[in-house]
């Protein structure tokens, strides 16, 4: 099976059945990754290290702007889901639009979803979800030392 590549959800939820076929489990990362930074590598590669397959689910364009503000995102959709489907750690990519990944984790039932250091356990919002099915929260990465706002108010200060 090809890995390393942005799939529909319901490819997906085909790709996650066969992997677990396989014997194979699955972490779940999610974000925007507006603009990939050495952040994002770290919460992924960590995130990677909780199972066997990394799905990553990237909001789309109107999930972000909501999230994040007018003037973002900075590349649209299919364009970060390329960039991270690239990294060496990520098995598969799919964009959503909800305003939370609970959706996708019902349907897809990861083995563990993996949030940023920017969270406890006790405050992903999804946590809920994830212990009604069996799952596990991990909280992964580093800390939460580099953002794309302020990567991007460097920028417009020319430094």
């Amino acid at each position: 099976m090809k890995r390393n590549k942005v799939v529909s959800r319901e490819q997906l939820v085909e790709c996650v059945r066969q992997e677990r076929a396989a014997g194979r489990t699955v972490a779940f990362a999610n974000g925007c990754f507006d603009i990939l930074h050495v952040g994002h590598i770290r919460y992924l590669e960590s995130a990677a290290r909780e199972a066997d397959v990394l799905v990553v689910a990237l909001n789309d364009d109107d999930s972000v702007r909501r999230l994040k503000g007018e003037g973002r995102p900075i590349l649209q959709a299919g364009d970060r889901a390329e960039l991270v489907a690239a990294l060496r750690c990520v098995d598969y990519v799919v964009i959503f639009s909800e305003s939370t990944v609970g959706p996708l984790l019902t349907a897809l039932r990861p083995d563990v979803h993996c949030k940023g250091t920017d969270y406890t356990i006790e405050s992903v919002p999804e946590r809920n979800i994830v212990v009604g099915y069996g799952g596990r929260t991990a909280i992964v990465g580093d800390p939460k030392d580099h953002s794309t706002r302020e990567l991007l108010a460097r920028i417009s200060r020319g430094r």
